[in-house]
């Protein structure tokens, strides 16, 4: 059970870090929930593997730090959308 956990982990540490992605986009990829993946790339990868968790951790902090852009660029789309509705 372990070492699957761990395998999981190390998956997806490895489509974050080739792809910059977010944990919802490898939740979506993978199916399941973002709080798990959240969970498996910042503790067990660490565990599993340190190199690749370093990896990940600089595109987490990257996303995290640009969070605020992509909430604004998701209102505007959200906004236009309405007025091309009406």
């Amino acid at each position: 059970m372990k070492d699957d956990t761990f395998d999981r982990a190390i998956a997806l540490g490895q489509y974050i870090a080739q792809n910059a992605a977010t944990v919802r986009e490898a939740a979506k990829q993978f199916g399941m929930g973002k709080s798990t993946v959240h969970k498996d790339v910042t503790e067990r990868l660490k565990l599993a593997d340190p190199t690749l968790y370093d990896r990940v951790r600089l595109v987490l902090d990257y996303n995290l730090s640009v969070r605020h852009l992509r909430g604004g660029e998701a209102t505007k789309l959200k906004c236009a959308q309405k007025r091309t509705e009406e």
